[in-house]
């Protein structure tokens, strides 16, 4: 039975934006990555002429908007071929990337393919927490490469993951995007999926440390008025309230993985149960409207209480189902991030295990980087349900 308070839609609205993660290859090693645990058994990529296929059923479906991801995208040497694609086609353009391998000849080239708009990744505003977050040598690059954006007249956006590790140096992260010239500026709390759910412990900042960070945020908001933007997102442990997945479940949000697996978002693949399907054997059309994987969560049908009837239910759609998968172990119970959830307990204490200073943690789990060897050897655990 749905529940009168939120009929469920009799058919979703296009979707109109489409990630398309290339390659879940990638240089950096970061411990907060969001490409799944088991990213190593993932071998066969789409062609070239797979992708173009994908943008073309996409944008006939009614995406408009095209981010180019991975891993790192400028690893595929055909990214300048389906970038000019998507411009030709009439989608807005966005590549993400590390820095790594946008050459001043690749830069002019995809100046030339049409792409609108570059977001580039840093670890941290020194050198040495920057490269120890990514367990490579790559700050003085990000630089240069941030230098080269510029001159092609793309907008600099900067994106920065806060955490533990580096929340405490935010006004050296934002002098840093102005001495770049950015524009905008995201700083984006690391949110506890993949490769940062593992690393939580040793990610996840204190109270303290989030308000403090969130009042010099403010303070250079303020000074810096709308010469940068800058975008700060809380942690979802931090509130009672879960967000809306994805904008709500199959609404708005397609992502291609680099397999050619279709997903509502970009953790998705890890529900165990239920099944995605693939653009070498459907049309988009077909997986966005008449798929199992899209349909099984849209709407409300599926939720359980306090969900069902919930007055709030319309502003969350009952949550992220990942993070109810990832902590209870079923994807359709409530988000506990919710404080009506029953296993908002889980919530509550990784939140009180982050107040504790490093000096005084007993037990410290060493921080595990992202690279192939420990893909394979982790694979994606399943979580026990919750008792």
């Amino acid at each position: 039975m749905t529940s009168a308070l939120l009929p469920a839609p009799a058919t979703p609205g296009p979707p109109l934006w489409l990630l398309a993660e290339l390659t879940y290859r990638c240089p950096l090693h970061c411990v907060f990555c969001y490409n799944p645990l088991d990213f190593a058994a993932t071998t066969q990529e789409l062609s070239t002429d797979d992708w173009l296929r994908v943008l073309r059923e996409a944008r006939a479906a009614g995406s408009v908007q095209c981010g180019f991801s991975g891993g790192e995208p400028m690893l595929r040497d055909d990214l300048e071929v389906l970038v000019a694609e998507a411009h030709r086609l009439g989608f807005y353009t966005n590549l993400l990337t590390s820095g790594v391998g946008l050459t001043e000849s690749r830069a002019a080239a995809l100046k030339q393919a049409g792409l609108d708009h570059i977001q580039l990744s840093f670890q941290d505003s020194t050198r040495e927490l920057n490269d120890f977050l990514s367990h490579t040598k790559t700050f003085d690059l990000k630089q240069r490469t941030a230098a080269l954006i510029k001159s092609h007249g793309w907008p600099m956006v900067l994106n920065c993951v806060v955490h533990r590790l580096n929340i405490d140096y935010i006004d050296k992260i934002i002098e840093l995007a102005v001495e770049l010239g950015a524009e905008y500026l995201e700083l984006a709390n690391s949110q506890y999926y993949s490769w940062a759910q593992l690393n939580r412990d040793g990610l996840m900042p204190s109270r303290e440390q989030l308000q403090r960070a969130e009042q010099v945020t403010n303070a250079y908001r303020d000074k810096l008025g709308d010469t940068l933007r800058i975008l700060f997102v809380v942690p979802d442990y931090y509130e009672t309230r879960p967000k809306k997945c994805m904008n709500g479940w199959g609404n708005i949000f397609l992502t291609i993985t680099p397999d050619g697996t279709a997903l509502p978002c970009h953790t998705a693949k890890m529900l165990k149960g239920l099944a995605f399907p693939n653009v070498r054997d459907h049309s988009v059309n077909d997986i966005w409207y008449h798929s199992d994987g899209f349909n099984h969560f849209r709407g409300n049908a599926w939720m359980k209480e306090p969900c069902r009837t919930c007055p709030e239910q319309e502003k969350d759609l009952g949550g992220c189902r990942c993070q109810a998968y990832m902590l209870t172990g079923d994807a359709a119970n409530p988000d506990p991030v919710c404080d009506k959830s029953s296993a908002h307990h889980l919530v509550q204490e990784a939140v009180a295990y982050a107040q504790i200073p490093d000096s005084q943690r007993t037990v410290v789990k060493p921080l595990v980087f992202r690279d192939p060897k420990t893909s394979r050897q982790l694979g994606q655990p399943v979580p026990a349900p919750v008792a």
